[in-house]
């Protein structure tokens, strides 16, 4: 567990609670939606962005542990790859619902139910690969932690691969100008908080229109945190790449190009994902 408590309001242990309680809301929303498209799936489909895969390179016959799995496609997929793959999520109904899809599909993927921060209480194994998908990080508040879990799981040699939401994406709303039309303005810090910030809930998430009611707390981290947490783990960095690009409309602006949101207007104007390809030398 990260190493010390948030200074005010609720305590780490309790904060977690609450992101437990808002992913298991969100679980059976996020199943039904089509932006998952569980059918599509389950008939084939692999949910790992053409990205992930180009930068990851051939996985067949490798181990793969999927850190904040959800209910567990993008693991599924990496196995569908050939990967022998193990996915940790700190819902439990994400990962009862992966373990029945896996079931379903016959995919031999091993789930676990746990706070990745506790990983290490469960689990005793290496792997050739530990993976990040988008929307993990902001749920943690130790980038320090996170990175010796990273470490602690790879085996020498190893590759970390992470995609995720480019903070200075996170720096802007969406307002209306004097013109009457939307645009993006600065408004939130790009640097982190330690206390988090929270979320009150009662608004839909990014997959569903039924708002989640259960309030969660989130961090933001800046690229040089997430870069400096890895370089101490004792990661080599390989590769740090930005993209003008998002899995979803991030802001109304956004339109739907070749499997991407894009801003239209000022195309590559703003990083909306980077991804991080490191080595652990063991």
């Amino acid at each position: 567990m990260p190493g010390s408590d948030v200074a005010n309001g609720p305590s780490l242990a309790e904060r977690f609670k609450l992101t437990r309680r808002n992913w298991n809301e969100r679980t059976p929303i996020h199943a039904a939606s089509d932006f998952y498209d569980v059918p599509g799936f389950k008939a084939g489909r692999i949910t790992l962005s053409d990205i992930e895969t180009a930068e990851m390179g051939p996985v067949d016959g490798k181990s793969i542990l999927h850190l904040q799995c959800h209910f567990g496609m993008d693991t599924m997929s990496w196995a569908r790859l050939g990967a022998s793959a193990t996915g940790v999520d700190i819902s439990d109904a994400a990962i009862d619902l992966a373990q029945e899809l896996n079931d379903e599909l016959g995919l031999g993927v091993q789930f676990i139910h746990a706070n990745v921060y506790d990983l290490p209480d469960v689990l005793d194994e290496q792997f050739d690969v530990v993976y990040t998908g988008v929307g993990a990080i902001c749920w943690l508040p130790d980038l320090d932690a996170w990175a010796a879990i990273i470490a602690r799981f790879l085996k020498p040699g190893g590759t970390f691969y992470m995609l995720d939401v480019h903070p200075m994406s996170l720096v802007f709303d969406a307002v209306q100008g004097p013109d009457g039309k939307s645009d993006l303005r600065p408004v939130y810090s790009y640097f982190p908080d330690p206390a988090g910030i929270l979320d009150a809930g009662e608004r839909p998430t990014y997959a569903g229109t039924t708002p989640i009611k259960t309030p969660v707390y989130e961090w933001q981290h800046s690229l040089s945190e997430v870069v400096n947490a890895l370089l101490r783990a004792g990661l080599t960095i390989e590769s740090l790449s930005e993209f003008p690009v998002a899995p979803y409309q991030a802001f109304p602006q956004m339109r739907h190009s070749e499997g991407w949101w894009r801003l239209p207007d000022r195309h590559g104007s703003v990083a909306f994902l980077f991804s991080i390809r490191a080595r652990y030398p063991g």
